[in-house]
């Protein structure tokens, strides 16, 4: 009896998965779409046979980022850490605490499956390569309850003026017009959506590629800054905090609309609706069918541990696979990076973004052209503007052209 216990165990220790190494993982996805989207990236490599030990932290980017980079430079770096596209992990690898992804990018080619290559581009430093990039986020959306619209007898809106248009209909059947959450991310992401679907591409460029002092203080900023003026008195009544809460009163009919990037459309998923029948997306607010290309990229902390190194390698090779791109991207509302990947499941709004993305009517992220320092100061600004309304538009935009020409 006692060899057949002994057989049974030696054959169960034989057939169960051994973990090769744990990895933590930090990231800010907490909202139910985006809890859905990590759990494609986690089954994915615990499949590899190593282990995927979730280190969510609430509260947004905001949050996370310094918790991240405090660790990192602390010396208790996790494993893997989720950071945006762009320039936020810049002084950690100038400063040699970051993984060399270069080798096996060279070998799988990513060069050729990412697209736009400008995301692999934000991942390389001095021509080496230290993140991967997993999915294309844009801002550039407004998000409009079809329940709202016919609570209140009114069409839903075709672009921003038919929205501004609509808001005393919502308001005197009892429903906030925009819903905003109070964090400085969120007013700061709808000040650059309105100033690419108002002012277009050419004016965001100048203003936060080329640092163009002069265009931020201009006449065609000055009329973005009327409208951000005008959304800020459309979103009284929106007294929520985070940004899924805000696009919930959306789908509860709460609320008319949201200005918020597509990983929105994650949550609309999550509560069963369908777009096109249940809610509305507008790119660039109905009037620029622009989006831009930041998103979200993994980057690997240096460790002395070779199979720790090797299980971190394994991980980024597993994100840009073509099963996972897809898998994950449609649980999180964003475009996959790959160009070569199937989306026929997709839907009508990622149907939309993948043909703005096909055209080439694309801008980069915020943060990929401006520093962590220069975006700090707009949230700072953004937020006390959209909480004080003692503050005219014209004395922000006085405030704003001077970082926008001391911006590096």
């Amino acid at each position: 009896m006692r060899l057949k216990l002994l057989a049974a165990a030696l054959a169960a220790s034989i057939s169960a998965p051994a973990y090769a190494t744990d990895i933590e993982v930090t990231h800010w996805w907490t909202s139910g779409g985006e809890a859905a989207a990590v759990k494609v990236f986690a089954d994915a490599f615990d499949a590899t046979g190593n282990k995927w030990v979730d280190g969510a932290i609430a509260g947004g980017g905001g949050t996370a980022r310094p918790v991240i980079i405090s660790r990192i430079i602390g010396g208790e770096p996790m494993g893997a850490t989720m950071l945006n596209h762009g320039r936020q992990a810049e002084e950690l690898v100038e400063a040699g605490l970051m993984l060399d992804l270069t080798e096996i990018a060279t070998k799988e080619g990513w060069r050729d499956i990412v697209h736009p290559v400008s995301l692999l581009d934000s991942c390389t430093v001095d021509g080496k390569i230290y993140c991967v990039p997993v999915n294309i986020h844009s801002w550039q959306w407004l998000w409009l309850s079809h329940k709202a619209y016919k609570d209140a007898g009114v069409d839903v809106p075709k672009n921003w003026d038919e929205f501004v248009a609509a808001a005393p209909a919502l308001e005197k059947a009892g429903i906030v017009p925009l819903a905003m959450g109070q964090q400085a991310w969120q007013t700061n992401g709808a000040f650059s959506v309105l100033t690419v679907g108002l002012g277009g591409q050419d004016l965001w460029t100048k203003i936060n590629v080329d640092k163009d002092a002069a265009a931020a203080a201009g006449p065609e900023m000055a009329r973005v800054f009327e409208a951000y003026g005008n959304a800020r008195n459309l979103s009284k009544g929106s007294t929520v905090s985070d940004w899924n809460q805000a696009t919930n009163m959306v789908i509860t009919g709460k609320a008319g609309g949201q200005i918020m990037g597509d990983w929105a459309q994650g949550e609309f998923q999550v509560a069963g609706q369908v777009a096109g029948v249940d809610y509305t997306c507008l790119p660039g607010l109905g009037i620029q069918e622009i989006i831009s290309t930041g998103g979200d990229a993994f980057y690997f902390p240096k460790t002395d541990d070779a199979e720790k190194t090797k299980a971190q390698l394994e991980m980024a090779s597993m994100m840009l696979s073509k099963e996972v791109q897809v898998a994950f991207n449609l649980k999180k509302g964003s475009l996959p990076v790959r160009g070569d990947v199937d989306l026929a499941a997709a839907n009508d709004c990622m149907k939309k973004g993948l043909a703005i993305l096909a055209s080439g009517k694309i801008l980069p992220d915020g943060n990929q052209v401006l520093s962590a320092d220069t975006q700090g100061q707009l949230e700072d600004l953004f937020v006390e503007f959209w909480n004080d309304t003692k503050i005219t538009p014209e004395a922000a935009q006085a405030n704003f052209a001077k970082i926008i020409g001391d911006a590096d």
